[in-house]
């Protein structure tokens, strides 16, 4: 330690405290979609992507109808870009740096999947096609190439209770997208009409 006694500055430092990982925690890792993997993946219809990029890191939430990723193959995964709000963050990352990562959240399982790979953005017709939904094809589909997948244990959704409704906060008090906006922008967007009228514009542009 170089930074301070009470900073960590090498893997030496962390593994005096952690120790080495058991085989449970390392047997675990593969390369490709095992069958486990691949049902635990086509039960998740959510997903967070992490890239990076010369601005920096990104993780941004995935979610569809079902399965949020559809398996390609044993290596390949694909992830259709739905409609958003157009800041692209993660796909200027993926078109210079093809880094990514996954993390599948499967509710009510306390179980989560994890999928490191390199990803492109294609725009291939069939691909385009196999993800329309209500006749609206995505604009792109990001293509992964699984690199190590493995499956991380409960603890961290039994801790926080992600699943019990019971203990969900209260967010009635929570400030709303267009509270944030207006505060933000000094009232120019934002506000009460624009949260009025969410709903029905995300209803109209959700695919």
């Amino acid at each position: 330690m170089n930074a301070g006694e009470d900073t960590l500055t090498s893997v030496e430092d962390l593994e005096a405290i952690y120790g080495v990982p058991g085989e449970t925690s390392t047997v675990k890792e593969i390369d490709w979609v095992s069958n486990e993997y691949a049902r635990l993946m086509m039960a998740s219809p959510f997903v967070g992507l992490a890239t990076v990029g010369p601005e920096g890191l990104d993780c941004s939430p995935r979610g569809d109808r079902g399965q949020v990723v559809e398996i390609l193959d044993r290596k390949t995964l694909a992830l259709p870009d739905r409609r958003g709000n157009n800041r692209i963050d993660s796909l200027r990352n993926i078109v210079r740096d093809p880094r990514v990562a996954l993390l599948f959240l499967i509710p009510g399982s306390g179980t989560t999947l994890r999928v490191n790979g390199r990803a492109r953005v294609s725009i291939a017709p069939d691909l385009l096609e196999r993800f329309t939904v209500e006749g609206k094809p995505p604009r792109t589909v990001i293509v992964i190439e699984v690199e190590r997948i493995y499956f991380q244990c409960a603890r961290a959704v039994v801790r926080s209770q992600l699943w019990t409704e019971a203990s969900w906060p209260d967010v009635s008090d929570l400030p709303s997208p267009g509270k944030i906006l207006a505060d933000l922008s000094d009232n120019r967007v934002g506000g009460e009409e624009y949260d009025r009228e969410w709903p029905a514009r995300a209803a109209a542009s959700l695919w």
